[in-house]
């Protein structure tokens, strides 16, 4: 598969396959997206990669928490408090297209959130992959994992394999920690669900719109 086809025909997939993914094809990933640039070199990237019992185990916990009513207490904001304007717009036609293609419509509370639920069961992939960074690191870092994270999820691709970064795993990363044996002074940034896709679901129908390039660009100087 090459690299553009790979970027366009990615999504965030909701619904696997009940297939194992074998250790070497993980690393194989993970070596390949290991080669994300960083600044002045830094590779800040920490990865704990979750299969059977114990990704169970955290899944079970987290909804616990959830359903117990135990406040998140995540270890960064990723969402404003509100979004307004444009980014409301695009949010609202996100869940709609979610949504819609399930068949809940938005008064069904109770399926809404059963769809949410799964988010916390990685919605079924056979791993769970939990990238974190040292907490000591600035922005520069960050932005440095956002591109390590997208390595992952296109070499995934190159496998056969589909993903779906997951903030949510990221609510309660103590839990993650705990039962991981990580140091609070790692953050944890996100889970990504990664395995073979569901393509007969119907939450693997639907696609985001994306803006065309002249809505986001300015060009300056002549060719």
């Amino acid at each position: 598969m090459d690299v553009i086809t790979a970027i366009r025909g990615r999504a965030s997939t909701r619904a696997f396959l009940d297939k194992p993914v074998g250790r070497e094809i993980v690393e194989s990933i993970l070596e390949a997206a290991r080669w994300a640039p960083s600044g002045v070199n830094t590779q800040p990237w920490q990865v704990a990669v979750a299969k059977g019992e114990i990704k169970d185990r955290i899944s079970r916990e987290i909804v616990n928490a959830v359903e117990s009513g135990e406040a998140s207490r995540p270890d960064y904001q990723y969402y404003p408090s509100r979004f307004t304007g444009i980014y409301r717009e695009r949010q609202v036609a996100c869940g709609k297209a979610l949504y819609g293609a399930l068949d809940i419509v938005r008064e069904d509370m109770e399926r809404r959130k059963g769809q949410w639920m799964k988010n916390y069961y990685g919605f079924g992939a056979p791993v769970e992959l939990f990238v974190m960074v040292e907490s000591a690191l600035e922005k520069g870092s960050w932005v440095d994992m956002g591109m390590f994270i997208q390595n992952i999820m296109l070499a995934a691709r190159g496998f056969g394999l589909e993903t779906c970064p997951q903030a949510a795993m990221a609510e309660y990363p103590d839990i993650v920690r705990n039962i991981l044996g990580y140091p609070d002074s790692l953050h944890l940034i996100c889970g990504i669900a990664l395995g073979y896709a569901d393509q007969e679901h119907r939450v693997n129908s639907y696609r985001t719109e994306r803006e065309p390039v002249e809505s986001f660009t300015r060009w300056f100087g002549s060719e």
